[in-house]
């Protein structure tokens, strides 16, 4: 049982749709699917324009700092993600600055307020929507509404690669949102999609940057519902099976009531078996639990439980564990994984099994529905 907040499991009628012949990317046949896809990425995004790129999400990130930084940039990092952006600006040479905190604690509106206030040459913020290091939402849209009234020319790019699928994303004030093939779209890695509004467009098209990467190339090309270079041609198959089955089975509006539902749910079970909660404001694409004993109870689901969940990286890699609901998680996995949870602690000597956290599970997932 695959629970890890990426890759996430491919369901068997994406795999199907996968299976089928291979089409090249420079036909009518292709085009086509390639039209459809767009229209449905429109639909899930609710932005301006749409691009795909075949890479994973860290190309997108790499395209979006570098096409839409044009003077200064001002990254926030709670987390490896954040991290990952200063990074980039770092190995081309753009100038930024960092907002750095703990990887449970979100940026306050105040502080990117503050910073935007005093360096007038900050032209792009870049933002995690969910810092998925540590499973953390930030404020992203309160940040981009304050920031809009101080400048809208600065360009606001969320990493949405654990957030696109998993909740509705209010992107008035955003730029540029960036998801990945392997989160709650539930494909296989390889494929970036970069939602953008007019003015990045308009920024991007007026100083664009890069080659592969260069995204008014890209815009240009797949608005004649095509791509630059070779198209990553079975996942773009794939994603529209996707898409086209959210649509057909409740919408997207259903995915994400869903999602929130097995969340809050997990959530509220390991918080009744005495389980810490790690960020100090939860994303609902997966479940953080802080504990010293993670890696042993990690070692135990999976081993004993056939539960296989991620820990963390770098100075917390074994005090987390991370609980995925992306994409369309079972219910009665979620309630499996939380129940193992507390078999393994049983077993750790840390508390008694007694049947709390699916008791709790399934009073929050099923009661009153």
């Amino acid at each position: 049982m695959l629970l890890t907040p990426g890759p996430t499991p491919v369901p068997e009628f994406v795999r199907k749709a996968m299976a089928d012949e291979t089409i090249h990317h420079r036909t009518p046949e292709f085009e086509k699917i390639f039209e459809q896809t767009r229209e449905l990425l429109f639909e899930l995004y609710g932005m301006d324009e749409v691009v795909m790129l075949a890479s994973s999400g860290s190309g997108a990130m790499e395209a979006c700092v570098t096409n839409l930084t044009h003077k200064k940039a001002l990254t926030i990092n709670s987390g490896k993600f954040g991290e990952r952006f200063g990074k980039i600006c770092k190995a081309f040479d753009i100038d930024f600055i960092e907002i750095k905190h703990e990887w449970n604690t979100p940026v306050s509106v105040e502080e990117v307020v503050e910073i935007v206030k005093k360096d007038k040459d900050i032209d792009a913020i870049f933002i995690q929507l969910c810092e998925s290091a540590g499973g953390l939402r930030h404020p992203v849209e309160e940040i981009a509404k304050e920031v809009k009234k101080i400048n809208p020319n600065i360009s606001i790019i969320a990493d949405g690669i654990t957030a696109i699928g998993v909740e509705k994303i209010d992107a008035t004030n955003l730029d540029a949102v960036i998801t990945g093939s392997q989160k709650a779209l539930m494909l296989p890695p390889g494929l970036a999609i970069i939602g953008l509004s007019n003015s990045a467009v308009a920024k991007i098209e007026k100083k664009s940057r890069g080659f592969y990467f260069n995204l008014a190339t890209e815009i240009k090309k797949q608005r004649t519902n095509t791509t630059a270079w070779t198209a990553a041609t079975t996942l773009i198959i794939g994603l529209k099976a996707v898409l086209v089955h959210l649509k057909e089975n409740g919408g997207f509006e259903k995915l994400y009531e869903d999602t929130a539902a097995r969340a809050k749910a997990t959530r509220e079970a390991l918080k009744a078996i005495g389980c810490e909660i790690y960020p100090k404001v939860p994303a609902d694409a997966m479940t953080t639990i802080y504990s010293e004993h993670a890696a042993a109870i990690r070692k135990i689901l999976k081993t004993k439980y056939n539960a296989n969940i991620a820990g963390g990286q770098d100075d917390i890699k074994n005090l987390i564990f991370r609980i995925n609901h992306m994409g369309l998680v079972a219910d009665f996995e979620a309630s499996w994984a939380v129940n193992a949870v507390e078999l393994a602690m049983d077993e750790l000597g840390l508390r008694t099994f007694d049947g709390t956290a699916n008791k709790v599970f399934s009073e929050n997932m099923f009661k009153g529905k």
